[in-house]
């Protein structure tokens, strides 16, 4: 933790297998940083970086507070959702005033949304997907 013991706020994002860790800090110029990396370099697509982003714009902190965010697991769309989820906790925490904007944003960006994978089950192509029925 000493690597980010220059950091005010912490916060854990998850969305679908993913898991980000956000930190941040106060007197900042605006930097995001994901994995390394600028948040334009790590998400490709304009998307994922305007879900990562939503919080900080919503709150309109996204030119005076420094981000760091390390983000496992999943495909570009599950961590663009956890890292949303893990900076709006982030914050939060900072300021509990932004709570009640962050809840009433749409979607909530607090709450974690829990819509999984559904599994594949024994005899079927994929979770639901069954061969064709034929009558005769």
């Amino acid at each position: 933790m000493a690597k980010h013991s220059g950091y005010d706020h912490y916060a854990t994002g998850r969305r679908k297998s993913s898991i980000a860790r956000v930190f941040i800090k106060k007197a900042g110029k605006g930097a995001f940083t994901v994995n390394g990396k600028d948040i334009g370099k790590y998400f490709s697509r304009d998307t994922s970086r305007m879900i990562a982003m939503q919080a900080l714009l919503l709150t309109k902190h996204d030119k005076d507070l420094d981000l760091f965010v390390t983000v496992r697991g999943g495909g570009e769309s599950g961590q663009a959702g956890a890292v949303r989820h893990g900076v709006a906790r982030a914050l939060a925490r900072m300021d509990e005033g932004l709570k009640t904007l962050l809840r009433g944003a749409t979607p909530d960006l607090i709450r974690r949304d829990d819509r999984m994978v559904e599994r594949k089950k024994v005899a079927l192509r994929g979770a639901r997907g069954a061969p064709q029925y034929s009558k005769r």
